[in-house]
């Protein structure tokens, strides 16, 4: 091996083992892998820029700054108070109404602020209704991350994918392009969910569950990308000019890069500078808005995923998946690639996974010579499945504590959420994103 593949491999051990020590915050370990692999020379300072640039990070900031706006506008709290009245009327039905309608709200913006703001109303509608918050909590992280999976802004994991797939000589994804699989993923999940959860978690409600704001243990969230969480739990009285201002450029932005106008990057950008010229948010409060753990921990993944695909750590990698599935049938391969980043996802950040799986992905697809669009497609569905641990994804710490679940409710639940949704993608995927 190359003195660059070998720095490069041993600032890698270093990242993953920091983040499943998990003494250190995530975006902390991802700047001081890129800061030594800059001072070492195996990437240079333009590179470094560029992955601070990248279109993933200029179009996840803009969406933060828009998403900051509605929640300053009150409008998210007013939907959720119209949620609860309909909660009321239909028991345990307008609960799993409430999921479905908050899932496809995280299809468009981050999951974590909506979980923060729904988990509390999910608790307290159940309770008032004698039902057993564990019956829905559980379900409502899952329902997030499920549908987060329907777009290719739903979640910072697609964004990113997608940004290592062009390093790689891919074109990029069409904001829609992947919803013909998420959302079949995400009917089946929901399904299963359903059925499972009054039998699985219906029965062992403690009524000494934290009342009032998100109780959440700070001790395991740093690697969970997700700062302080309390931020979003203030209520907001409604402001309809805001609201109907920072709602009508959200969608336009969405529109614009929909049909091609222009990249999400552009378009969600044009839209977070236009709501501060507008004053709907001052650039203060748009600053405070644009959550820099993740975009760091972004970044500095990016940083090192160029260093493996420089030093040609990347291609060796590739050669040892390639020669382990040599022969087999495309959809074997594709299998074999979705369940190693399904199970990566559970150890390690998503932004980690992705960086790490995406060029293997494309040099697995390159070398049985087909397209590596449903590769790439499998790892934007896998990298997020972390379904099996309460730490495996931001929004299941966040129901943790607030229901006061045990490790393996998340294990019994979890696991076979990721068997079935692993095979409604794989199946999906080979019906709209054929080899």
């Amino acid at each position: 091996m190359a003195i660059d593949q070998i720095l490069t491999l041993f600032v890698l051990a270093a990242v993953v083992a920091a983040m499943i020590w998990d003494k250190v915050r995530a975006d902390v370990v991802a700047l001081t892998g890129a800061a030594v692999l800059l001072m070492t020379g195996v990437v240079r300072p333009v590179e470094v820029q560029g992955a601070f640039a990248s279109p993933a990070i200029i179009a996840l900031a803009s969406l933060f700054v828009i998403a900051y706006a509605l929640e300053l506008s009150g409008l998210l709290d007013r939907a959720i108070a119209m949620a609860v009245a309909m909660c009321r009327r239909l028991g345990a039905l307008g609960i799993w109404l409430l999921l479905g309608m908050i899932g496809i709200l995280s299809s468009f913006l981050n999951s974590t602020p909506i979980v923060v703001l729904g988990a509390p109303v999910v608790r307290d509608v159940a309770t008032t209704l004698g039902l057993s918050p564990k019956r829905f909590l559980i379900p409502l992280s899952y329902i997030t991350i499920l549908m987060g999976c329907c777009t290719l802004i739903g979640t910072s994991t697609n964004l990113l994918v997608d940004d290592m797939a062009s390093l790689a000589g891919q074109s990029r994804f069409g904001i829609f392009e992947i919803t013909p699989v998420g959302v079949p993923v995400a009917i089946v999940g929901g399904l299963y969910l359903m059925l499972v959860s009054r039998r699985l978690l219906g029965g062992r409600f403690e009524a000494d569950a934290p009342e009032g704001g998100v109780a959440i243990d700070e001790s395991h969230i740093n690697s969970a990308q997700i700062g302080n969480a309390a931020l979003f739990a203030e209520k907001r009285p409604l402001r309809p000019a805001h609201a109907a201002i920072a709602l009508g450029v959200f969608v336009g932005a969405i529109l614009l890069a929909t049909i091609g106008v222009a990249p999400i990057a552009a378009t969600a950008f044009a839209g977070a500078v236009l709501l501060i010229l507008l004053r709907v948010i001052s650039a203060d409060e748009a600053y405070s808005g644009l959550r820099p753990e993740i975009l760091i921990l972004i970044a500095g993944m990016v940083v090192i995923g160029i260093a493996m695909e420089e030093s040609g750590l990347a291609a060796e990698a590739s050669r040892m998946l390639i020669a382990t599935v040599n022969g087999l049938d495309p959809l074997v391969a594709l299998i074999v690639l979705y369940a190693l980043t399904m199970v990566l996802t559970e150890l390690l950040s998503n932004a980690t996974v992705a960086v790490l799986v995406t060029p293997v992905a494309v040099a697995l697809a390159e070398s049985l010579a087909v397209s590596p669009r449903p590769f790439l497609v499998a790892v934007m569905m896998s990298a997020s499945a972390a379904f099996a641990t309460p730490f495996g994804y931001q929004t299941n710490v966040i129901v943790y504590q607030m229901g006061r679940y045990r490790y393996m409710d998340f294990v019994r639940v979890g696991l076979p959420l990721n068997l079935i949704t692993g095979a409604a993608a794989i199946a999906a995927i080979r019906v709209f994103f054929p080899f």
